[in-house]
């Protein structure tokens, strides 16, 4: 634990109160007690917070310090006040953040993280390996880190929980926007996307069966458009189709057959998961020329290069172009546009991992016990446990197993 730093912190009102303090105290006596780090974010336009306040009450409840950044919550919509008031430490120096046992981050560090990074921490955070580089890693490894990227996390049933999550939140948002854009009043084609008895309704064509896009066809059907779902993977489609429990049609990745529905659809969202680094299926500019006039693309994979030839990445602040007649809305992360939304789903899932990591004397125990983290794991002690990583950029690696029995 670092000493008090009245400059630094301010101080929340003690917590704790259903317990006495000879309880209290016996309890954290019983506990790996933990230093817990959330810097605010600062890559492009990243709004979310991995722990809501009132998840920091309960881990300072169990005993442990949180150390937030000024501000670091507030783009969703959680005020400094609200985390001191349920214990934590508000910093106004990110390196005092940096300095915790665990670093918890929304998107990954950047170089100028890293270097804050003290020696043998544990950083949790996405991992994207595009823009990153060997030296990237080398720094990682010279800090002698343990990272781990959520993304990969599976929980007992070989599931992704915080990425279904994320991707649910995905593809509900980019059926809302496509309803907004449909509605632009100088673009869209000034249609609901549900239709009215009597009228036609809109139609949504959906590439890609994965999370994303079976969120994406749940929330057009309950809206009332006629639904459209293709991927190349018979398992996702067929998946889709028992689990929507609604007339809904499917399709392999058919050329003659994606044409037509694209020649009819109001909205077309591309969500595509990337393959060994890339899209799989692209939509040629050809086929978007086929498509009516003011109708949008959402492009949900831009971030991994896009399902359309046509696509171009966009902002939040700028988001959509018109090409073609067809607008296209490209905006790489969607989540952080319900960004208070995400941050409670990633709050969910980081807040129970964190309590029962301070069940455990250290973190190896844990490790041993969460077989599910294991995937996740790509640096452990600074050493290179990710085989895609360790082959990319020629850095020697050892299996993350082989190191934990060696322990």
């Amino acid at each position: 634990m670092m000493a008090d730093d009245a400059a630094t912190f301010i101080r929340p009102n003690p917590i704790g109160q259903y317990l006495t303090r000879e309880q209290l105290a016996e309890q954290i006596l019983s506990k790996n007690v933990l230093r817990i780090g959330i810097p605010k974010e600062v890559a492009f336009e990243e709004r979310r917070v991995p722990l809501v306040p009132e998840s920091v009450g309960m881990l300072v409840h169990q005993g442990h310090q949180v150390v937030i950044q000024e501000n670091a919550g507030t783009h969703a919509g959680f005020q400094d006040i609200e985390y001191a008031e349920n214990g934590a430490l508000i910093s106004q120096d990110v390196s005092e953040v940096f300095r915790s046992d665990v670093v918890l981050k929304v998107s990954p560090p950047t170089p100028e993280e890293i270097e804050l990074l003290e020696n043998r921490r544990i950083l949790i955070s996405a991992l994207n390996f595009c823009g990153r580089d060997r030296e990237y890693f080398q720094a990682l490894i010279r800090k002698k880190t343990t990272a781990l990227t959520y993304e990969t996390i599976r929980d007992k049933t070989g599931r992704f929980p915080v990425m279904q999550s994320i991707s649910e939140i995905v593809g509900n948002g980019s059926v809302i926007i496509a309803a907004e854009l449909l509605a632009h009043p100088e673009h869209g084609r000034g249609i609901i996307l549900g239709g009215f008895p009597g009228i036609t309704p809109a139609e949504v064509v959906i590439i890609g069966g994965g999370a994303v896009g079976s969120a994406a066809a749940r929330a057009a059907l309950h809206m009332g458009a006629v639904v459209r779902v293709f991927d190349d993977h018979i398992h996702k489609l067929r998946s889709i189709s028992n689990d929507l429990q609604h007339a809904v049609f499917t399709s392999i990745l058919q050329p003659k057959v994606l044409l037509k529905a694209l020649r009819t659809a109001d909205v077309v969202i591309g969500a595509m998961q990337a393959e060994d680094g890339h899209i799989p299926f692209l939509i040629p500019e050809e086929m978007v020329e086929e498509m009516k006039q003011g109708a949008v693309i959402i492009d949900v994979s831009i971030d991994q290069g896009g399902v359309f030839e046509t696509s171009r990445q966009t902002s939040h602040q700028d988001p959509f172009f018109v090409h073609h007649g067809i607008i296209h809305y490209c905006v790489p992360n969607i989540a952080s546009r319900y960004a208070r939304t995400t941050s409670y789903a990633l709050s969910n899932y980081f807040t129970p991992l964190l309590l029962h990591l301070g069940d455990f004397v250290n973190f190896n125990q844990f490790l041993l016990h969460e077989q599910g983290l294991l995937e996740a794991i790509y640096l452990y002690q600074g050493i290179l446990t990710h085989p895609g990583a360790s082959k990319k950029f020629n850095i020697t690696g050892q299996d993350i197993n082989l190191l934990l029995a060696a322990l």
